[in-house]
């Protein structure tokens, strides 16, 4: 049994109650307040370049991002940013665009009231907003800005920037204390005092409760769930959830899916960035396939049909069934922004794709529509079941191709819109 949970904590049966939030709108999207839990990510374009971010923020929201972060680090970058939000609206992609301010927001958005204007958020780091004599006016300025023009904040304390005076104050405290704590749990009460103290700070300002978004991301996943259980047990501000500097690949997914997934279960966190490191020159869309799996596969939320296919072993030399599985898997994801509009509903469909007898048939029934292929040594014949029940036979070479195309047409059976041709 776990240190963190005595067996009367763990819940078996399906996730906790979302914690209560307030509802805050960040373009034409809610966060909180009981919405679906919100899938966002980050370009890593130079914002300067107008043509590159608009293509990578475009490829994001065609991923399934429903909000999408750039950096705001310099003139250049603030004054692109109008003209970006413009290339993005002739498109016809009207996915929030959140400014990532550090240091010398407060000076961007001053000098570039488009770049001000054109923002649905600004992202402040309470830890390098400005410092010393100068943090509260930094803050304030990037605060009163959001207020003159209806955008919501994000307050994002981050273990690698901590307000270090903060964090020197609460150290010096607890070192004195009859029963100090260990440094990181001080550590992880300065993360969420940053949050909280700067949030009370805007609503002092004037900015209104539902215009404010809380995280703070550390990167060892013991600590973030702490850290924000601690937050949302300490107020009712929309939080945004994610694991900071998770890593490359399989690490990085696996980490930013133990962290989120133990909170999602707990009700907490209203949206969610998976921080991957992508490789050289590699998909950076692929962070918003993670967030959407960890959603989906947690039941929380639905972006695209399951296809479920057997891991392979002894029995299953052959390699057809882990090309049809893939194959069927990258041309749901492909085709999912057309399939949207086309086929409502068709994100819940369930396909199967099977290697052998053993569990290929039962694993078939439960799905929509399903396929199991021939393993080692069976009849090389491949049942096919609809709806639970038998609905034909495939033999021959071409089994992955018909099987495809019966895939095809069970969606435009089942989910087609009548009236409409395929063309429209």
């Amino acid at each position: 049994m776990s240190k963190l949970e005595s067996p009367s904590q763990i819940d078996i049966a399906g996730p906790a109650a979302r914690h209560t939030t307030t509802a805050v709108k960040v373009g034409g999207v809610t966060v909180g307040g009981g919405a679906p839990i919100v899938v966002q990510s980050m370009t890593n374009t130079d914002t300067a370049d107008i043509k590159g971010t608009v293509a990578q923020v475009a490829a994001l929201a065609r991923a399934g991002s429903e909000m999408v972060r750039i950096t705001v680090d310099r003139d250049e970058a603030a004054a692109a940013v109008p003209h970006i939000r413009d290339a993005l609206n002739k498109r016809g992609i009207k996915v929030p665009l959140i400014g990532d301010f550090h240091y010398i927001g407060h000076q961007l958005l001053a000098d570039h009231p488009a770049c001000a204007e054109a923002l649905d958020k600004y992202r402040i780091n309470p830890g390098n907003v400005g410092f010393k004599a100068k943090r509260d006016t930094q803050f304030s300025t990037i605060v009163e800005t959001a207020i003159k023009y209806g955008k919501a904040v994000r307050i994002g304390a981050n273990w690698g920037s901590l307000d270090q005076e903060l964090l020197t104050k609460l150290m010096e405290e607890n070192a004195t204390s009859a029963n100090p704590r260990e440094a990181r749990a001080v550590t992880r009460e300065a993360m969420v005092q940053s949050a909280l103290l700067s949030a009370a700070r805007a609503e002092e300002l004037g900015l209104a409760k539902n215009r404010i978004i809380l995280s703070a991301k550390v990167s060892a996943v013991q600590d973030l769930i702490a850290v924000y259980r601690d937050l949302a047990a300490r107020s009712d501000y929309a939080i945004h959830l994610g694991l900071t500097e998770a890593g490359m690949g399989s690490k990085g997914i696996v980490a930013s899916a133990a962290a989120l997934s133990v909170l999602l279960q707990s009700g907490i966190g209203d949206t969610i960035r998976v921080s991957l490191t992508p490789e050289p020159n590699g998909d950076r869309t692929l962070e918003v396939q993670v967030g959407q799996e960890i959603l989906q596969t947690m039941g929380f939320r639905t972006f695209v049909p399951l296809v479920a296919a057997c891991p392979g072993c002894g029995r299953t030399t052959s390699t057809v069934f882990q090309e049809l599985a893939r194959d069927i898997q990258d041309f749901i994801r492909v085709e999912m922004p057309t399939w949207k509009t086309r086929y409502p509903g068709v994100e819940n469909l369930n396909v199967a794709v099977m290697g052998c007898i053993v569990n290929g048939p039962g694993e078939s029934k439960h799905a929509d529509i399903g396929i199991s292929l021939p393993g080692t040594g069976e009849t090389p014949a491949a049942p096919v079941f609809v709806d639970g029940k038998k609905f034909t036979t495939l033999r021959g070479a071409n089994i992955a191709a018909d099987f495809k195309t019966m895939v095809i047409d069970y969606i435009e059976r089942r989910y087609g819109v009548p009236g409409q041709t395929a063309a429209e």
